[in-house]
């Protein structure tokens, strides 16, 4: 008896990029309601019949204009266990963007770890696997959860990038902050094995307060030299400024930043007096909160689905000689 394909299921917010993983995949997106309700609750189900089924959701558990954070992890937890209700036999999510990934520590007495809380409402929701891009901490990610959980790193596309940008001139590969300092390792072996050449690396001194940062400690040679910001996300943008700055005083000649998901909620003002050639980031999240015209003068957004979708593929449940398949 032939195996039938997963259903690919898309909540509000996330058909456009679901839909282009699944082109990539040889697939359409199967059929599901939404509804919402006067005092603001909801509800999710599939339209397409479920029982005995692999099932994929895709959601994007960034805030924007229409729903919190909050409101699309919900939406997706009673949609996950709607699906299990109605026989799916397997639940996978696929989160571009996971939320609270960075409330993975205690800070604080009596803090809360809120990393961990999500990994246990995903499990009881009944979501046996997840996927999803770039977490702010790989250790804490791994440890919160105890279902199969797969953080794919963006190293290797941001290098593919940044390799036609450079030309010849030495390149050095800047984390802006000790935390970050494994990640964009990651990011200079890789841009490394592309230009077949040297990469240097440089790590920047930051320490937080609140909303205050300091830190005037920069390690690492950069005069004269193409410096590159390597960082999971940029939120108000200051982390990404004060290493950048920071660059520019230590002779760099030419600044780049990266970073897989651009929320920008301080909107345009990390564009304001733009010290970086231009900002890599990915598709993980719409930067819906700048102007078109920002985008396209500071920008430079990278496809992050091809990502996805090999991930999904190797998992063995997409073949593409598969006549059965949606």
């Amino acid at each position: 008896m032939r195996t039938l394909p997963p259903l690919l299921f898309a909540l509000q917010g996330s058909e456009l990029y679901a839909a282009r993983v699944a082109q990539r995949l040889g697939c359409s997106l199967a059929q599901h309601e939404e509804r919402d309700y006067e005092d603001g609750e909801h509800k999710c189900r599939p339209l397409d019949r479920v029982h005995g089924r692999e099932v994929v959701v895709f959601h994007g558990l960034h805030g924007d204009g229409r729903q919190s954070a909050n409101d699309k992890l919900c939406r997706l937890l009673f949609f996950c266990s709607a699906l299990k209700d109605a026989g799916a036999r397997q639940v996978q999510v696929v989160a571009p963007y996971l939320c609270y990934g960075r409330k993975d520590r205690r800070s604080q007495p009596q803090d809360p770890t809120i990393t961990r809380y999500v990994a246990t409402f995903f499990e009881a929701s009944g979501v046996d696997r997840l996927i999803t891009l770039e977490v702010h901490n790989p250790a804490a990610f791994d440890n919160a959860f105890r279902m199969p959980a797969w953080n794919l790193e963006c190293a290797e596309l941001f290098a593919g990038h940044f390799a036609a940008q450079v030309g010849d001139a030495e390149v050095v590969a800047v984390s802006p902050d000790s935390g970050g300092s494994k990640r964009a390792e990651q990011f200079r072996q890789a841009l490394q094995r592309q230009l077949g050449r040297s990469v240097g690396s440089a790590l920047m001194e930051k320490h937080r307060a609140h909303t205050t940062l300091t830190g005037t400690l920069l390690m690492g040679d950069l005069s004269g030299k193409t410096a590159i910001v390597f960082d999971d996300l940029i939120s108000t943008g200051a982390t990404l400024k004060h290493a950048g700055l920071a660059c520019q005083e230590a002779g760099a000649t030419r600044l780049f930043a990266a970073a897989t998901h651009g929320l920008f909620t301080a909107g345009s003002q990390l564009f304001d007096l733009p010290i970086f050639e231009h900002i890599a980031i990915t598709d993980t999240v719409p930067p819906f909160r700048l102007s078109p015209d920002c985008v396209s003068r500071h920008l430079q957004v990278l496809d992050s689905t091809a990502l996805i979708a090999t991930c999904l593929a190797e998992n063995g449940a997409f073949d593409r000689s598969d006549p059965g398949r949606r």
